[in-house]
């Protein structure tokens, strides 16, 4: 028997449920083989939760003792009651555009697109090639504000294409495993 870390999925999948992701993730596949470079134009994003003091990890915080040291002590630790959103995009090479959200502000249509202007102008900056191909790709989750018709109108006026979520699959967001445990990982402690 192993110890592993699964990653939380809130329910079990339905057939119809599997089936839809399976489908949705088989589509970028058949892209790429057409289009080797369709990776290379792809920007993802995603939010997450950022505590101004995080407690050290279980790991970090582990110390090397001999079997007649006394176990060492520590006070235990809350986690901070200031937090913010973090809203990160990132693309191939590291991050395009990070933006935090401000303290009561609730992130809706009208915000989301604010926040995507100011990624097309860092694109403009940061991605010179990316920005006059003009055939951004963007991956996000099924989060409301990411689906709503004025997100979606500001995306096609400014030919920006949607890569699908998959409804129910959290464990399909590459930033889950990939960028937010590096950078939390820094402000812990």
């Amino acid at each position: 028997m192993y110890w592993i870390a699964a990653k939380f999925v809130p329910r079990v999948l339905t057939q119809d449920q599997k089936d839809i992701r399976l489908a949705i993730c088989q589509e970028p596949k058949e892209t790429v083989k057409n289009d080797p470079t369709l990776l290379l134009n792809v920007i993802r994003s995603d939010e997450s939760i950022v505590y101004a003091y995080d407690p050290e990890t279980k790991l970090r915080s582990s110390q090397w003792k001999s079997p007649e040291s006394p176990r060492p002590k520590k006070a235990h630790m809350q986690k901070s009651k200031l937090k913010t959103m973090l809203i990160c995009f990132f693309d191939q090479v590291w991050i395009v555009h990070r933006e935090f959200v401000p303290p009561g502000m609730t992130v809706n249509t009208d915000f989301h697109c604010d926040v995507l202007r100011r990624l097309r102008e860092n694109v403009r900056c940061k991605r010179p090639l990316k920005w006059r191909n003009q055939n951004l790709i963007i991956h996000h989750d099924n989060v409301l504000a990411h689906r709503s018709f004025k997100v979606s109108q500001f995306l096609a006026k400014n030919n920006m294409t949607v890569i699908s979520h998959p409804p129910n699959s959290p464990d399909l967001a590459p930033c889950d495993f990939f960028l937010f445990p590096k950078l939390k990982l820094r402000m812990k402690g």
